[in-house]
């Protein structure tokens, strides 16, 4: 932190703060050069619990859904394949792409253009399967494998965490 802290450095933090919340970002980290041997170094990161809400809101539709149409056998059969096959987290499928980043998801190169994958698609390795826009810029994510698209597990235009599961290709 610089030699010198004052009212100004104090408000400069403040006004970073602000910036990330009206901004909607998660992290800012800002060097304020003074001269030799005198900086300020700010890193100023918002917690988000983005992948706790999301996975809640990937479970309660089908919960939702499933009552509606009928009683709990369809659910349950639902349930069955993912079971036998030992992927109730979708996290841990072995055809599970995961979000290399944090950024905000989308499913399609431009909004209203086609999107680049649907549940069904074949895709071959390599090829874009969404894009993730970090800090104003579109990372193309591609197919880990070749395979068809059996569920996509997030929602255009919606921000996801590193790590979180986007889509299965079996």
């Amino acid at each position: 932190m610089s030699k010198n802290t004052s009212e100004a450095d104090v408000a400069f933090i403040s006004a970073l703060a602000e910036l990330l919340n009206k901004n909607e970002l998660t992290e800012l980290s800002v060097k304020r050069e003074y001269g030799d041997d005198d900086s300020l170094e700010v890193r100023v990161v918002k917690q988000a619990n983005v992948v706790h809400m999301a996975a809640p809101v990937m479970q309660a539709a089908p919960m939702m859904a499933a009552p509606a149409a009928a009683p709990a056998a369809p659910a349950a059969a639902a349930a069955a394949p993912a079971a036998a096959h030992g992927h109730d987290d979708p996290a841990q499928h072995p055809g599970a792409i995961t979000s290399p980043m944090v950024g905000t998801c989308y499913m399609a190169a431009e909004p209203g253009a086609t999107p680049f994958v649907s549940v069904g698609s074949a895709v071959s390795e390599g090829q874009t399967v969404l894009i993730i826009e970090a800090m104003k810029t579109m990372n193309h994510i591609p197919a880990t494998k070749s395979g068809t698209v059996k569920r996509i597990l997030v929602t255009d235009g919606h921000p996801v965490e590193y790590g979180a599961p986007l889509m299965i290709i079996e």
